[in-house]
């Protein structure tokens, strides 16, 4: 029986991350990925400025944006049309650039297929990470002394393993969920949507009325709020398509292709490489643990491909979790520090769900209803018009944070949402936004794998006395308090290992040593 720190079961992007994340801070890990190839099909290809925050941290932003497929600089944006995208009325709405100066890195868009490659790399080069391509999990189990995996290989051969922690990264069917016991609930649509990958240079051609975009959303009214989608693969030929389409759709009884034309608003040739269905549902785990096992990814929460949430919820997952189990190996991190990633991460993926998704089809459904160009086009251009103007303010809401946690030293009342306010105010439980430093580095540049106190202009010793006498990994990166440092509305900011600030203020608290335990979760 082979003993590992950690076993991760499923291999996808959000296994692969933790298992770099672990592996980077020398935690022993396996990964059981049934699959052996990569599916080809270009999901999840929306990685926000956030996400690419991590990618650097493990040090493969650059092996990322290599592998993209649209050129350097091209928009990740796109359009929103109404009708078809052959409609006088479209507009071109803000996207995540309206956020970018709040983040380190900027939007990066590519195929999973092609993220889950650059991981996969990564994973090679961690002599700690044990990846077994070919292997599926088959039960899970565990007591005082550890969680044990059963699993079979890819010639049969069968292999019991344990761990101190397992976590599910196994997809929206995991068996880890099922086996610990965690039910999952949500809002299910009651709709069938298909996804068409296709090829054309007829299509490219006739979106070039367009400024240069990624992807192109139609509104139709007898859609209800649910939208029909193109999304480029890349700039020439290739297309992925989404749409709601008839319960009892197969791919032998319906046209798509007269569906595709419907939606683009011309006819054009294409040549399909897939088709494949799925439902329109949002789904949140009750819990995201179990004594020693967790979930993450679309384990713990799926939904709908709207508004790029999924894998970057996935990856956000991973920040937050494989640290915390890194602290508890080591021994400096407690009991309310795993069990505050479950009360961090599940409220902001409930609130992404409810209020960013379903929320946003409903306002949809209510504003085609409302407006219509054929009963009242003088009126509906008027609210078409405030809409483009109004369109970037959803963007702006989403700030997930941890105002709550048991672990943050937050305000009183706070709560772990994904509502907020971006802000260069350095905030217990949100966000670390970038600052340059004298040196000509980005604080970014500079952060550690274990917390990080930035001092500018104000005495760090009794934070650096009380993490030595816990044995908390701590940085202390010092500075003046200028060239947009003051920024931060703070002389002392403590940022924890995801780049959320856990506390900010003048001077060191007089029970530094408190503070030190809430926020370890000792």
């Amino acid at each position: 029986m082979k003993k590992y720190q950690v076993i991760i079961v499923g291999g996808g992007p959000v296994g692969a991350a933790l298992a770099v994340e672990l592996g980077l801070r020398s935690i022993s890990c396996a990964v059981l990925e049934r699959r052996t190839d990569m599916h080809r099909i270009p999901k999840g290809q929306n990685l926000t400025p956030r996400t690419l925050e991590h990618f650097y941290r493990w040090g493969i932003a650059d092996a990322l944006r290599s592998e993209r497929l649209l050129p350097p600089g091209f928009p990740a944006s796109g359009i929103t049309a109404y009708g078809n995208l052959m409609s006088e009325y479209w507009f071109a709405p803000p996207q995540r650039e309206v956020v970018r100066r709040y983040y380190f890195q900027n939007v990066e868009r590519l195929p999973q297929y092609l993220t889950e490659k650059v991981l996969r790399a990564k994973i090679a080069t961690l002599p700690c990470v044990d990846a077994r391509f070919g292997w599926s999990a088959m039960t899970v189990t565990q007591d005082d002394a550890g969680a044990y995996v059963t699993a079979t290989g890819p010639d049969g051969e069968g292999e019991t393993l344990t761990a101190d922690y397992v976590v599910g990264c196994d997809g929206a069917r995991s068996i880890v969920r099922e086996q610990i016991g965690i039910s999952r609930g949500g809002t299910d649509f009651d709709q069938l949507m298909v996804l068409a990958v296709f090829r054309s240079r007829e299509l490219h051609r006739g979106l070039q009325r367009f400024p240069d975009r990624s992807t192109y959303l139609v509104l139709r009214p007898e859609l209800r709020g649910y939208w029909q989608f193109f999304g480029r693969i890349d700039v020439g030929e290739g297309f992925f398509f989404h749409a709601p389409v008839p319960a009892g759709t197969t791919r032998e009884n319906y046209d798509f292709l007269g569906l595709i034309h419907s939606a683009a608003g011309f006819r054009f040739a294409c040549e399909f490489d897939h088709v494949g269905f799925w439902d329109l549902r949002n789904a949140v785990a009750e819990n995201y643990r179990v004594g020693r096992v967790f979930i993450a990814g679309d384990a713990a929460h799926s939904h709908p491909p709207y508004g790029g949430y999924g894998l970057n919820n996935g990856l956000e997952d991973v920040a937050n979790l494989g640290w915390k189990l890194a602290a508890a190996l080591e021994g400096w991190g407690g009991e309310t520090l795993l069990q505050s990633y479950g009360d961090e991460r599940r409220p902001i993926f409930k609130e992404t769900a409810e209020d960013f998704i379903a929320g946003r089809i409903a306002a949809d459904r209510e504003f085609l209803e409302r407006h219509n160009p054929d009963r009242d086009r003088g009126e509906f251009e008027l609210a078409w018009k405030e809409r483009a103007a109004g369109s970037g303010e959803r963007i702006l809401s989403y700030e997930p944070n941890y105002e709550g946690s048991p672990v943050v030293a937050g305000p009183a009342g706070g709560r772990c949402s994904a509502h907020g306010i971006h802000s260069f105010v350095a905030r217990a439980g949100h966000h670390l936004a970038p600052q340059p430093l004298s040196s000509g580095q980005n604080v970014f540049d500079e952060l550690g794998l274990g917390f990080t106190l930035l001092a500018f202009e104000a005495d760090p010793k009794p934070f650096g006395d009380a993490a030595r006498l816990l044995q908390v990994p701590l940085k202390i990166v010092r500075d003046s308090y200028a060239g947009g440092r003051e920024q931060y509305g703070a002389r002392l900011v403590l940022v924890r290992p995801d780049q959320h600030v856990v506390w900010a203020g003048a001077a060191a608290p007089d029970d530094t040593a408190g503070l030190w335990q809430q926020v370890v979760g000792r």
